[in-house]
């Protein structure tokens, strides 16, 4: 869980740093890259907290959002790669805008990490490291 919250730190400051160089501006073309960054702020932070209060719902309530962020991600591509194709907009930028989305992405995937890691500490049990065939007892069902 720390290396994913170091990471996230990580992601968060090269999204400030591209910000700062490369003179954005807010227009109705990067609305969706505003959603993901409430998203993921989001994300993160209901993972911190279900860690701290122990939360299984809220876990897993991130992980299953972490669709929506990446839904979003594929949003912010096809409209960056129409802008381009229209000719309203320069390579350089649109090549900035979807690294902030990439990086938004990636913060969404390791806030879900997080919670998965929560889950397992609930549950004791991963559901990425989980044997192929491993079925769940039913009482650790009824948990759920």
């Amino acid at each position: 869980m720390i290396t994913d919250m170091e990471r996230i730190g990580d992601q968060a400051a090269d999204i400030a740093e591209i910000i700062s160089l490369a003179n954005l501006k807010a227009s109705d073309k990067t609305i969706h890259i505003g959603e993901m960054a409430k998203a993921t702020i989001k994300m993160v932070m209901d993972s911190v907290d279900a860690f701290v209060k122990r939360d299984l719902d809220a876990a897993q309530a991130v992980v299953a959002y972490d669709d929506v962020v990446d839904q979003l991600f594929d949003t912010v591509k096809k409209e960056l790669i129409e802008l381009i194709a229209s000719g309203h907009a320069d390579a350089e930028y649109a090549v900035d805008l979807l690294m902030i989305a990439k990086y938004f992405e990636r913060i969404g995937d390791h806030a879900a990490n997080i919670a998965e890691w929560v889950e397992f500490s609930i549950t004791g049990v991963h559901e990425k490291l989980r044997p192929e065939g491993f079925q769940r007892t039913e009482e650790q069902r009824e948990e759920k």
